[in-house]
């Protein structure tokens, strides 16, 4: 099979699938990208095993059609190598060799067989489908990819709740310290399902999803999803399990609000949380009615930090504990210019929200578990 393509152009459509390949792959024909040419269109596939990630391009012209795996790392240099122009590759079916051609010489490289790569995985005929924009399920990972939590002894809460019902969709993560509930109330479904979306295909997914009203495809059952848009198709394996119940730990009454602007309060946090302790990134909050103090400190090196930020707070004065560095995640993870943290007692969790939402449609809390204080 013969066929020429833009150098640029079949370089971003590698770079984009190259990310889903692993480091320390079991099967070594998963250092391999799979080539398949038919009728002028080029299908190329990446996997993991867990996550597959296919892209199509069309061709300036092709002669014939079949497949061949190529070393990922060794076509990707090569490609990172090259000014904008036509290049030719010259594929032969039967020995698998592969010959670069370019305006000034040939690269030549063997390949691998394209059949000893794996299947991808099927879906049951029950599975769900919707559709809805790209740039809505962009926002719910991007909202909420930051919270899910690392640790691989509670896999459940490593990847990103989606559930959706007649009334909305809605993304959830958390690490049992702090969670995100991102909802839209603009994307519905006739039968209320649910299924939790690992991290890694969800990463990918903040990378290539476009932001525009591109529509997204979605089809999963309990075990696999598969997700496709704008020439690309991502499946991939499912977190098994029962996710928590994520409402429980929400705290319904909160007498107390905070309105602040969300960089004045970043940018403290920020500065003050350098003088913490290292180990504990505790920082403490006292809220007064038209004042909030950020303070820190750290007795190992004698040394503490204190700033007033301008406010407004609606509730009795208090203080509360957060971990620093959470905090400042959930505010950059914010995007209005104002936020509202409601609160009700220092042992119970603090919810984010902001001021203003982005869309009518949309909905997004943030909670953030306190810290004990030491007195």
């Amino acid at each position: 099979m013969n066929f020429i393509i833009s150098s640029s152009l079949l370089l971003n459509h590698l770079q984009a699938v190259s990310r889903v390949i692993s480091s320390k792959n079991t099967l070594p024909i998963l250092d391999n990208f799979l080539f398949q040419l038919k009728d002028s269109e080029l299908t190329i596939t990446a996997s993991d095993l867990e996550s597959t990630l296919i892209t199509k391009v069309q061709v300036e012209s092709a002669a014939g059609d079949g497949e061949v795996a190529i070393d990922a790392k060794r076509i990707s240099t090569i490609l990172k190598e090259f000014p904008e122009q036509p290049l030719t590759f010259n594929i032969d079916n039967a020995s698998l060799s592969v010959d670069i051609v370019s305006e000034n010489g040939k690269f030549s490289i063997v390949g691998q067989n394209g059949g000893d790569f794996p299947q991808l995985p099927e879906i049951k005929e029950d599975a769900l489908s919707i559709s809805l924009a790209a740039e809505v399920f962009l926002q719910g990972v991007s909202k909420t990819i930051f919270a899910a939590s690392d640790d691989e002894l509670r896999p459940v809460m490593t990847g990103i709740y989606i559930e959706l019902s007649p009334e909305n969709m809605t993304f959830v993560a958390s690490d049992a310290h702090k969670l995100v509930r991102y909802r839209r109330n603009d994307v519905k479904s006739d039968e209320s399902a649910s299924f939790i979306l690992p991290q890694k295909p969800a990463g990918l997914l903040k990378n290539i999803l476009p932001k525009n009203d591109t529509a997204v495809n979605l089809q999963f059952d309990t075990k696999n999803a598969i997700i496709e848009f704008d020439g690309y198709k991502l499946v991939c394996r499912l977190v098994e399990g029962k996710y928590p119940n994520y409402d429980a730990v929400i705290p319904k009454d909160n007498p107390s609000k905070l309105t602040i602007d969300r960089l004045d309060f970043y940018n403290s946090l920020r500065r003050v949380s350098v003088f913490s302790n290292q180990a504990s990134n505790l920082i403490k909050l006292a809220f007064t009615p038209n004042q909030l103090t950020v303070s820190a400190q750290d007795i190992d090196f004698s040394i503490s930090a204190h700033e007033r930020v301008k406010c407004q707070f609606d509730g009795d004065e208090m203080e509360i504990g957060f971990k620093s560095l959470f905090l400042i995640e959930i505010l950059s993870n914010l995007s209005t210019s104002d936020v509202i943290m409601n609160l009700s007692d220092p042992t119970r969790a603090g919810i984010l929200l902001p001021l203003e939402a982005e869309s009518e449609d949309e909905d997004v809390l943030m909670l953030l578990m306190p810290m004990m204080i030491n007195s």
